[in-house]
């Protein structure tokens, strides 16, 4: 249900503290932003719609709540793609929970912090849509994919299956092969392989159930699975085509696993360590 008033994004609020409550006090960021989705029944069209940076706006928005939860100490502020609550987000009475009043709280908090990461754009009268600066790696490393040509996109999706274990990886990328761009060959054991057909798809918005079932209908009776890789995002009906009982299930790499890949791999990535102080951890030791 929308908010009478204030940006959009708070909508999401009391879903996302509900997702994280049904689901034990915890869960990856996907599985949250999914429930979320899912529990404000977004329709498919707004699911694909992106903002001016080319993300998932309903997404953006729904990563924009969970900020302002964490600061309004609700939820932790783990970085390791796993949103949690805290014991004041898991005694949280939702029924009488005031999302406006959340809002404005944690808007004073930032108006406070002088050296604040956060860059508020002005709510659009509809939309109340926000952006977050692109300023850290992954921003980066996701709009330096997006630029490829298409077929350095394939050799790059390519170069990733080959540092994840896959052999015998081609790019094909024919025209009328029925959007399959490349195979390869995923070793279990030395007695167990599986044959793979691979899409890549540098979208801004998201892959729709109708392109998952395009694909496999592609790849039927040519190998036992499917990859669909994509700088964009998956809509939720996608998400369940792909896992649907009775047909060769298609596993979905999103622009989110994308990044967390190439990180995992140190692909195209130099690492180093850095600290930011977090004040509020001091707070009770100053009484």
């Amino acid at each position: 249900m929308r908010q009478t008033r204030g940006p959009e994004f708070i909508r999401f609020f009391k879903p996302v503290l509900e997702a994280l409550k049904e689901s034990g006090g915890s869960g990856t960021a996907a599985e949250i932003i999914d429930q979320a989705i899912e529990k404000m029944n977004i329709s498919e069209k707004e699911q694909e719609a992106t903002n001016k940076n080319g993300q998932s706006r309903v997404r953006n928005q729904v990563n924009w709540a969970r900020l302002y939860l964490v600061q309004a100490g609700y939820l932790g502020s783990s970085k390791r793609g796993i949103w949690s609550l805290t014991e004041k987000g898991m005694s949280l009475d939702l029924v009488s929970f005031d999302v406006l009043g959340t809002f404005k709280h944690v808007q004073e908090t930032f108006r406070g912090e002088k050296k604040t990461k956060i860059k508020a754009e002005p709510f659009e009268k509809e939309a109340g849509e926000h952006d977050i600066e692109p300023e850290d790696h992954r921003e980066k490393l996701l709009n330096i994919i997006k630029s490829l040509p298409p077929g350095g996109f394939e050799r790059l999706s390519q170069r990733l299956l080959r540092e994840s274990g896959f052999q015998q990886v081609a790019v094909t990328g024919r025209s009328g092969d029925g959007g399959i761009d490349g195979m390869g060959i995923l070793q279990v054991n030395p007695f167990v392989s599986f044959n793979v057909l691979f899409q890549c798809k540098r979208y801004q918005g998201a892959v729709t159930p109708s392109q998952v079932r395009d694909f496999r209908g592609a790849m039927m009776g040519r190998a036992d699975k499917g990859i669909i890789i994509t700088t964009g995002t998956f809509t939720l009906d996608a998400k369940k085509e792909a896992r649907r009982d009775g047909v060769p299930p298609i596993e979905l790499v999103d622009g989110d696993l994308l990044v967390e890949m190439f990180e995992r791999l140190e692909l195209g990535l130099s690492p180093r360590k850095t600290y930011d102080v977090d004040e509020r951890f001091f707070d009770e030791f100053k009484k």
